[in-house]
């Protein structure tokens, strides 16, 4: 095995940041993505959004809905690009059958968490997800700030 070299970029193209504070995740799943080509050229150059993106679940199919790759300007000559357009997830039918029962049943919502390469290809984690209340939103950040304020005292006792 080939140790990764210190200037290769990282595998990771997109992150949705607000997820983990707006949702406590409670069950993640790797999805293919069906894309065409001038959006893997996109993708390839980093310029993608999953800020806003959702998963719809329709006829035992998972879609991503609210994704935005910018098209580039010399990928997408020949063709109309929609930066937005309704992409489709790849999954094992038993993986679909368990989200779409949790999201109908449990209450569950379904959201992208990020956007990778493995190795030639584009993967999507998706995570089953129930939304935080307002209070449940503030502890996490008394929290982070406790850790870092306690990191923060350690590192001074230490030099």
């Amino acid at each position: 095995m080939s140790k990764k070299k210190p200037g290769t970029p990282s595998s990771t193209i997109a992150l949705n940041k607000k997820a983990k504070h707006e949702y406590h995740i409670e069950q993640r799943f790797e999805a293919g993505l069906a894309l065409l080509g001038w959006e893997v050229k996109s993708l390839r150059a980093g310029k993608a959004q999953l800020v806003d993106a959702y998963v719809l679940l329709k006829n035992g199919e998972a879609w991503l809905l609210g994704s935005h790759i910018t098209p580039l300007t010399t990928a997408s000559t020949h063709v109309i690009a929609d930066p937005t357009r309704t992409r489709k997830l790849l999954l094992h039918a038993k993986e679909i059958a368990k989200i779409i029962g949790s999201v109908n049943q449990a209450g569950y919502t379904c959201i992208p968490l990020a956007l990778y390469w493995k190795q030639n290809k584009v993967k999507c984690e998706i995570a089953l997800v129930k939304g935080k209340k307002q209070f449940d939103k503030r502890a996490t950040e008394k929290e982070r700030d406790w850790n870092r304020q306690k990191q923060r005292i350690l590192r001074e006792a230490n030099t």
